[in-house]
């Protein structure tokens, strides 16, 4: 087997007390060449204290032990303190050499098969998981400091950003910053998808257009959909979702989540996010069925019948020459169970958008709904302020606690240890509080002040876009603009009863996407 030799003391009264350098080496070059053992070489650290790893040659010799073909099997020591007195260290290191098949060896400190052996090995095994366990918190308290302040812990990169490395007082850190090779695609995504389209419709874009994966790939709907449900893309870091249980992943729970904005650079604003989120959901297959989606008809998924509650579906008849909306349980079971009139589609579409640009698309309609929401958009303003107000003298009062302790040590008027169950208890309080301010600044940012009273010319420009939206959109433009506000129409011919929320208008294809002239309607609640 092939060794090295690791000789230490901490200082010149050391060596005159203990075993000395020379000392030290002689006995280990005994112990080696009594067992055959070839010694490659041989690491000395004079005047280095164990109480950390950061010694010369200790750290040269673990270099050297990482390397993918390891040039030696074990390391004998006179003592294990010689190896280190810090626990935690000791841990680490064994460890790492345990994974490339290194063993340390205590020349004066064998354990053997013996109960007692046995015994202390298992108890060393204890305090092993004991400092593992600690180190882990530890190293997850370090990866969230380096992410509060703006860097990347690691794992794989999302598509449209790259990791870049930067100096910070001596030591490299990565923050992500938006690759512009692939900042277009993602940006075109959420352009499409505001626009109507579904995954589907994305992928086919995509691939028509010869555009690959990072991978040189072809792109494919689960690719899609998780960039569009990535909250990352809004600068947005979520950290800490998941952690490793028994070697399977398990989602952690939502109070451990952390949420860190503007973390990173945008590539989609909150808004649009928001918006592509509440579209992906209208088009869920747990809501609207795949085929309503790709249907060539308008009010899919929209109509019910009132009669017995089932949807009203388009069928065609006379070999596809006409079509109609009828009952789905008269079309499975009979006049018997339902006799609700089949209505063609045509007149029936046009009956409906004559009733929502007549009735609902009109400037009077929609200031009134306008004024109606801005009054909840008051209260829930007034509320969050005054829960921020709160939450401020409660987030003050836990950083004066905090300062209070940090001063005491500094003084010396007590110690760390002392005191460093309070200081866990104070910062999880503060992580809490912070947690609580973030959500409520979100719903203030929500309810814009400016954009409470639009004026009669807003309203105006509004309505036509809507209307320009509904008579000149493209089928998959006028679904998408009726699923983003039409709940549900409800049929008993010769009646409709249509359920709504305030009316949103999707940007038009080949052109750049704007803010809505009223962007208090996004916060619509049903009328």
């Amino acid at each position: 087997m092939k060794a090295v030799l690791y000789a230490r003391v901490s200082s010149e009264k050391q060596a005159e007390k203990d075993l000395s350098i020379p000392a030290q080496l002689k006995a280990l070059r005994k112990y080696a060449i009594k067992r055959g053992w070839d010694v490659v070489r041989e690491f000395i650290d004079e005047a280095e204290s164990a109480r950390t790893a950061n010694r010369p040659a200790f750290q040269e010799m673990i270099t050297l032990a990482k390397q993918k073909e390891s040039t030696f099997e074990s390391i004998l020591v006179w003592k294990l303190s010689r190896f280190a007195r810090n626990r935690e260290d000791a841990v680490l290191y064994k460890a790492l050499l345990r994974k490339k098949g290194i063993q340390v060896i205590s020349i004066n400190e064998q354990i053997d098969e013996s109960p007692s052996g046995k015994l202390l090995e298992g108890m060393i095994e204890v305090i092993d998981e004991f400092y593992s366990t600690n180190l882990a918190q530890d190293t997850r308290r370090g990866m969230k400091e380096n992410a509060q302040r703006g860097f990347f812990n690691g794992g794989k990169i999302a598509y449209g950003y790259k990791a870049v490395q930067v100096q910070v007082n001596g030591t490299e850190k990565r923050k992500l910053e938006i690759d512009d090779l692939e900042a277009p695609t993602v940006r075109k995504v959420f352009k499409w998808c505001l626009e109507g389209e579904g995954a589907k419709e994305i992928v086919k874009r995509f691939n028509a257009e010869g555009h690959k994966t990072r991978s040189g790939k072809t792109w494919g709907k689960p690719a899609i959909y998780y960039m569009l449900r990535n909250e990352l893309y809004t600068g947005t870091l979520l950290w800490n979702r998941y952690n490793k249980s028994n070697g399977a992943q398990v989602t952690n729970p939502p109070s451990e989540l952390i949420r860190l904005p503007n973390h990173h650079a945008a590539l989609v604003s909150q808004a649009d996010f928001s918006q592509a989120q509440k579209l992906i959901e209208q088009r869920s297959p747990k809501l609207i069925h795949p085929r309503q989606v790709a249907s060539q008809h308008l009010l899919s998924g929209l109509l019910f019948c009132v009669r017995c509650g089932s949807k009203m579906i388009a069928v065609t008849a006379k070999s596809g020459r006409f079509s109609y909306y009828a009952c789905q349980k008269y079309l499975k079971q009979g006049k018997l169970v339902c006799r609700h009139k089949m209505l063609n589609t045509d007149k029936l579409e046009l009956f409906i958008i004559n009733v929502l640009k007549e009735r609902i698309l009109t400037e009077e309609h929609l200031t009134k709904l306008v004024t109606m929401i801005a009054e909840e958009l008051r209260a829930i303003r007034e509320d969050s302020t005054g829960k921020l107000e709160l939450v401020d003298k409660k987030l003050a009062d836990v950083e004066r606690r905090l300062g209070k302790l940090y001063r005491l040590v500094e003084d010396d008027k007590v110690s760390f240890d002392q005191i460093s169950p309070r200081l866990r208890e104070l910062t999880a309080l503060r992580d809490e509080v912070l947690a609580e301010k973030g959500s409520l600044e979100s719903q203030a940012v929500g309810c814009p002040v400016n954009s409470l009273d639009p004026s009669p010319a807003e309203v105006k420009r509004y309505v036509e876009d809507l209307r320009e939206t509904l008579e000149q959109g493209s089928l998959m433009e006028q679904k998408g603009f009726l699923r983003s506000f039409i709940k549900r129409i409800d049929l008993d011919h010769p009646n409709a009863e249509i359920e709504y929320t305030v009316p949103m208008t999707p940007p038009k294809k080949k052109e750049p996407l704007r803010r809505e002239v009223l962007p208090i309607v996004q916060n619509g609640s049903a009328c």
